[in-house]
């Protein structure tokens, strides 16, 4: 399963690099968030100029076509930093030390070397749609507004890469806390116990209470 975690920061280069990567990795996370909140907008169009002018939004399928591969994969480095994609963790939280950080590290390689072969894969799929010569660059395209399908083919290619590049930075982590034997590596998620979920759980919503007081008092006054 996916628990809470947090990611240490120093001023070694591993966690400027880390922080670097962080703020691609939010705006490609972003990117994915509005390209859900778009299909919701076209989705409202769609509907509206059905039952309102008998007339549905042209292209519709070929927009969610075009936007799936962002909202599924442009956002898979940003949840890899924060520890946030599923994983059963019976085993691994029982570890300490150097035993957990290999563990880690093995693990983290696994899923690198699969990311590499899905990069080679995926960019090979982009390159039988990409064609300079052809009309918008593309040898295919939807089937109602003709829209090309080679940029949808590249972001599958270009999100998995920027993983790769989370993922080695992760393992250059592990590698270092095993080599100097680190309780707590910069730059990845360190699993959170319940305990210290709940105490920043209960800091969060004190923190909101606290908001909330402030401004009733703030009207109070007025």
């Amino acid at each position: 399963m996916a628990g809470a975690s947090s990611v240490l920061e120093d001023g070694s280069t591993l966690s400027r690099l880390d922080r670097t990567l962080f703020r691609i990795e939010t705006v490609m996370a972003l990117v994915s968030g509005l390209a859900v909140f778009s299909l919701m907008l076209l989705a409202v169009l769609s509907v509206g100029g059905r039952h309102a002018l008998n007339q549905p939004l042209p292209g519709y399928v070929d927009w969610i076509q075009q936007a799936m591969p962002v909202i599924a994969v442009f956002g898979v480095a940003y949840v890899q930093r924060l520890g946030g994609h599923i994983r059963m963790d019976i085993v691994v939280g029982n570890l300490k030390g150097r035993a957990l950080w290999s563990v880690e590290f093995l693990s983290t390689l696994v899923v690198l070397i699969l990311a590499v072969l899905l990069v080679w894969g995926s960019w090979a799929h982009f390159a039988r749609s990409f064609d300079f010569s052809q009309p918008m660059w593309s040898r295919d395209s939807s089937f109602d507004i003709r829209l090309p399908l080679w940029p949808a083919k590249l972001v599958v290619p270009v999100a998995l890469a920027v993983l790769c590049l989370r993922l080695t930075l992760q393992l250059w982590a592990y590698g270092r806390a095993i080599v100097l034997g680190l309780s707590e590596p910069v730059a990845v998620p360190l699993i959170e116990d319940a305990a210290t979920q709940a105490a920043a759980e209960a800091e969060t919503v004190s923190g909101f209470d606290d908001a909330d007081d402030t401004m009733t008092d703030r009207r109070g006054l007025r």
